[in-house]
Formats: structure tokens, sequence, C-alpha cells
């Protein structure tokens, strides 16, 4: 790619994300794109910056410098909708941080400002560039699992401690942030779920707020989820578990895929399991099996794929890994599950979107809950590890 090639590029929000993203693209990590302005409410955060690239103590000064071809929205998550709207409607391509949107009201009001299909408008679902889960996708999509059986997914090394939840007033808050481990930990992987076996259409979860940490979102989740076609699903979360455990497990008919620890293991049967048993003259045995370990390495590009991505986008046209428009399911997903969890409900989806931002308004208006704040110095290792 030429070196006059190159997307301008600006950031809004210079938090541990934020300047994760900056130091990739201003180190030249993503060809065809070029930093040419951050901006954040908070000066101290522009600091250092000053002599690389312009700063913005305000996005609409940003907006209106005519600087920037195109924006990453890394703010907290409230945020991202009414700047995300903010952007497109001045033209520029978008890419924003998951989630999209804090509820899925919100969600269809960002995406309904998406009106020019010349405007590159993308989520950054850095996950997606993980070949084990584009390997997976790809072995459904086929059908070499056949018929989805059951899904479970045990992601609990997600574990964060009360300094963490001290180092920003927004954090864990049904007005900052406007849910917990599902809308700030788990929006990757919601949206690993929708992209690899679609929406449910029933949801129950059960959920504790604040049952490991001083919050008043939830911590802890166990959801389970039915699909038309008979396959059920567990997701179960929590920031409050050591080690933890990262286990997504896969049964279909043809076999079961377990990702665990970085393998990739698919047991495949020699014969599906509904034609064994309708044929097997044995009222136990089992089909043969094969233990295939699919050579699947490294975790893929992340972050920096995506903004790869998307510079090709905007410069080439090239089709997008994560489109902005999808994001909605993964927040329909945790919208579903923070509702069923509060109200003792299992619920269809689609669920009723002014029904959720209700719901989340009466959160907000009668929290009596104060939190205590501590300055918190980002390291460099806190990239990947930050939301």
């Amino acid at each position: 790619m030429s070196e006059s090639k190159k997307v301008r590029f600006g950031i809004i929000g210079m938090g541990n994300m934020g300047s994760g993203h900056a130091k990739n693209i201003l180190a030249g990590n993503v060809p065809g794109l070029t930093l040419t302005a951050i901006c954040d409410s908070n000066p101290v955060k522009l600091k250092g910056y000053d002599e690389k690239v312009q700063t913005f103590e305000a996005a609409d000064a940003l907006f209106d410098a005519g600087v920037i071809d195109a924006v990453l929205i890394a703010t907290p998550h409230y945020d991202h909708t009414t700047l995300g709207i903010q952007a497109l409607e001045k033209g520029l391509h978008v890419l924003v941080e998951k989630p999209i949107s804090v509820h899925k009201a919100d969600c269809e009001k960002l995406i309904a400002a998406h009106t020019n299909e010349k405007q590159v408008f993308a989520a950054m679902f850095n996950q997606r560039t993980n070949p084990q889960y584009q390997k997976l996708r790809a072995m459904i999509q086929s059908g070499e699992l056949g018929d989805l059986k059951r899904v479970q997914w045990t992601i609990t090394d997600w574990f964060r401690s009360e300094h963490y939840y001290q180092s920003g007033g927004w954090r864990a808050t049904w007005a900052g942030e406007g849910g917990g481990v599902l809308l700030n930990q788990c929006p990757h992987q919601l949206d690993l779920w929708q992209w690899l076996f679609g929406m449910p259409s029933k949801v129950r979860a059960f959920l504790t707020l604040g049952k490991y940490h001083n919050i008043e979102v939830e911590d802890d989740v166990t959801a389970y989820m039915e699909y038309d076609n008979g396959c059920t699903g567990v997701f179960i979360t929590t920031t409050g578990e050591t080690p933890g455990t990262n286990r997504l497990e896969v049964a279909g008919d043809r076999g079961k895929v377990v990702i665990e620890k970085g393998a990739f293991t698919f047991i495949r049967n020699e014969v599906p399991t509904a034609e064994h048993s309708r044929t097997v003259k044995s009222g136990f045995k089992r089909p043969e099996v094969w233990n295939v370990e699919i050579p699947v390495k490294g975790g893929g590009e992340q972050h920096i794929g995506i903004m790869k991505n998307f510079a090709k986008a905007v410069l080439e046209g090239e089709p997008l890994i994560a489109r902005a428009e999808e994001g909605i399911n993964s927040v329909e997903l945790a919208n579903a599950m923070i509702l069923s969890g509060c109200s003792g409900e299992t619920l269809e989806l689609p669920i009723d979107p002014e029904r959720y931002r209700a719901f989340l308004q009466d959160k907000i208006d009668n929290s009596t809950f104060e939190k205590k704040v501590v300055e918190v110095k980002a390291s460099d290792d806190d990239f990947s590890q930050s939301f």
C-alpha cells in the first residue's frame, strides 16, 4: 500500500483502549491509517501526543476541524451512540468499540444514522480474527458438524479486582456503563455466539448484582438459550473467579468441537448420531469416532487486524470483518440476559427495545449506589485486558 494511500484517522477516548490503538497506529502497525488527531475531555490524557498529532478536548471541535476522514470511538459505552451518530452525519467513516451501544433502542438509532453506503461503518469485534472461531464457523456453515444440538460456553477467566472497578467512575454502574460483565467483558463472546450459532428464540438467565464486588451491576451470570431448531445453549460468565475457565463446547449430529487453552479438538462421529440411533442393533453402542486435532495456531491479528480491514474497506472496498450493524445482536443478547435475570422471566427474542430502555432508566433513576474512585495509571499490558 503506497504512502499516499492513507486514511486520516482520529480517536475519541484516550483510555486504555484508545491509547493502545494510538500506539499501534503511530508505530506503523496498521498500513493504510495515519493518526492525525485524538480527542479526550480529560486534557491529562492528551499529554505526550501534542507533537505527533492534533489534540482536541471536544468531539465537536474534532469533527469540524477537517483533519480526519475516519474516527474510532473508544469512549464509555453510552457515548458510542451519540458520537457515532454525529460522526456519521459529518460524513466520516466510523469504527466503534464494543458494544456499539448500551441497549437495543440506542443500537437502532445508531444504525439508522448510517444512510450512506459509501461510509464504512465497522465494529471492533477483534475476536472474529481468531482462526479458531473462523474455522468453527466454516465447519458449522459447511455442515461438517451437522445439525447443532447443544452449545456451552464457560468464560469465567475475566477476573477483576475491587481496584479495577474503582479505576473509573463510569465502571460497573447503570448510569456510566449500563451493565457489568455482559456489557463490558463479554460483548466479544456474545458477538461470537450470534456470529457462530445465530440468535436464539428464548433466553432465561440467572444473575447476581454485585455478588463478588462492591458494584451495582451483574458480575455473575448463567444463561440458558433455546433455538427454534431444538438446539440449546448455556452461557456462563463472571468477573469473580480465578483462575477461571474459557471453554467452548459445541455438540452436533456429526460430533463435538471443544476449544480450550489454545487447542481445537474435533471428536467426529463416523456415523451421525441420529442415523446411528435409528439403525444400531444395541441399546448402548455408540458410533466409532475420530479424534482430530485441528491445526489452528495463534489468536489472529485481533485489534490490528480489524483496523487493517477497516483501512482497506475505506481505500479499496474490502468487505468488513465486522459490520457495525451486526453489533445489535450481541447487545440484544446482553439486554435479554439482564432483563430475564432481574425479572425472573423467560424472554422471547427479539425483545421489546422500549421495555428494556425503560427498565434501564428505572435502574439509573433509582440508584443509590456511591462508589469510590482511585487514580490508576494503565500499564502497556493493560491494553488486551482493559475492558
